[in-house]
């Protein structure tokens, strides 16, 4: 064996409602593909077809051997309007989640994956000064409905990554660019996490579920921001206020209520502890000079020119651990890379689960970014995650020599020499 994997490690992949579901028109995605503002003029309204193919591609989770997948539900669908909640949507979504739970997959449900319904975004979406209490509306009805079948949940994901893209930077939808409107987001989805935590203990523990059988947390964006020049003062300045203001109030703030700008308190939030795991989504290095991403010179680089930098996710892992406790399971909520041709996805699922079958570090779940190829926002369907290859014309699902790798690590435990020669060997990054 090339290793065995840490014990008690599950594995299985990740997905988001709006990049694989497709059919639905009612969200702020599609409504900035109808724009013409996505790159390569896609649009989600195709996607993977998942609404309607959720059967196949469980079969398929299945038949690759995962054990766990992470998953999302659009709220448009269930509340196309205001206050009016589709039933048959979250009956659709039930038997959605039993069918996998019949196959022996575990689930772990996202609430909240940058997909807003129209009415909400056209209302301030999460600037607005109700957003909080409109999502725990939304999320009751979904706790309702699902609690009982599901005991996982990521309440909101990557709320630094919405926030700077949407609202900051303003190259996603609604194409803000307003400090004023990132802290308010920012606050308002910090006191959606605190509420929505609560909400769903309350909830489940209604529903005769005990404290520990239920498992919340949100999917949390970290990277590793590093200096340029380690000996120059403004290159370190600068990597320590981007990682501030990008992930570590943030952080703080949705995990334990300690406020600090850009995050501002709102009354009635109070300090606490409001995670049940530590949820890392991790795809990279920035390499600070300035106010502004980088990217190492010579290194090594996925199709979307992101740094391959495998030790961040084990240095962060540790770091988080240390700061909200070590008693914590992590779960790699999401991690992967854009391999357009799967030309080294294979090396970088070897490279990272070793590394992590070889630390201390209590990361219990791995969900690899992504099932299957997919919608991947602004860039549309021209960035491919997946380690199974979708074919958008015909639909048709193949799995990938990496996806190959992934079954055969889940079947045996680890990388057999076998697969080492037969699937990693032949591959390398590129620069």
């Amino acid at each position: 064996m090339k290793f065995i994997l840490k014990r008690g490690l599950l594995l299985g992949s990740a997905t988001a409602a709006t990049q694989i579901e497709g059919g639905d028109e009612n969200n702020n995605w599609a409504r900035f593909a109808r724009e013409g503002k996505v790159d390569d003029g896609t649009s989600p309204v195709r996607a993977c077809d998942h609404y309607n193919r959720w059967r196949e591609d469980i079969d398929l989770m299945a038949e690759m051997g995962m054990q766990i997948y992470r998953f999302g539900i659009e709220w448009s669908r269930i509340e196309p309007v205001r206050g009016d909640f589709r039933p048959d949507v979250l009956a659709h979504y039930r038997e959605e989640i039993e069918y996998m739970r019949e196959k022996g997959i575990k689930p772990l449900l996202t609430l909240h994956h940058f997909n807003n319904p129209l009415w909400f975004e056209d209302m301030g979406g999460w600037t607005n000064k109700e957003s909080a209490e409109i999502f725990l509306s939304f999320a009751e009805r979904v706790i309702d409905r699902l609690g009982d079948i599901v005991d996982e949940y990521i309440t909101i994901n990557e709320p630094n990554v919405y926030c700077l893209n949407s609202l900051f930077y303003g190259i996603w939808p609604p194409e803000k660019k307003s400090l004023f409107a990132f802290v308010r987001a920012f606050s308002n989805m910090t006191e959606a996490h605190i509420k929505c935590y609560q909400l769903i203990h309350n909830k489940r523990a209604g529903m005769g579920k005990s404290r520990e059988e239920t498992l919340v947390s949100f999917a949390n964006h970290l990277r590793v921001f590093a200096p340029k020049d380690i000996f120059n003062p403004w290159h370190k300045l600068c990597a320590r206020f981007m990682e501030h203001m990008f992930q570590t109030a943030i952080t703080d703030a949705m995990m334990t209520g300690k406020c600090v700008f850009p995050v501002i308190r709102h009354k009635g939030i109070e300090r606490g502890r409001y995670y049940d795991f530590i949820g890392i989504n991790y795809y990279s290095r920035s390499t600070v000079s300035g106010i502004a991403d980088g990217v190492r010179d010579d290194c090594e680089r996925n199709d979307l020119g992101w740094e391959i930098y495998h030790d961040g996710l084990i240095d962060l892992a540790g770091l988080l651990s240390m700061e909200y406790g070590s008693e914590f399971p992590i779960f790699v909520t999401e991690n992967g890379t854009c391999d357009n041709t799967d030309a080294f996805r294979a090396r970088f699922i070897y490279d990272q689960l070793k590394l992590i079958s070889e630390t201390d570090n209590r990361i219990e779940r791995y969900y690899h970014w992504s099932f299957t190829d997919n919608f991947e926002w602004r860039e549309g369907e021209a960035a491919r995650f997946g380690v199974v290859h979708l074919d958008y014309e015909t639909q048709k699902r193949t799995v990938k020599n990496s996806g190959r790798l992934y079954a055969d690590i889940i079947k045996n435990g680890g990388v057999t020499d076998e697969a080492y020669e037969k699937y990693v060997a032949p591959t390398e990054y590129h620069k």
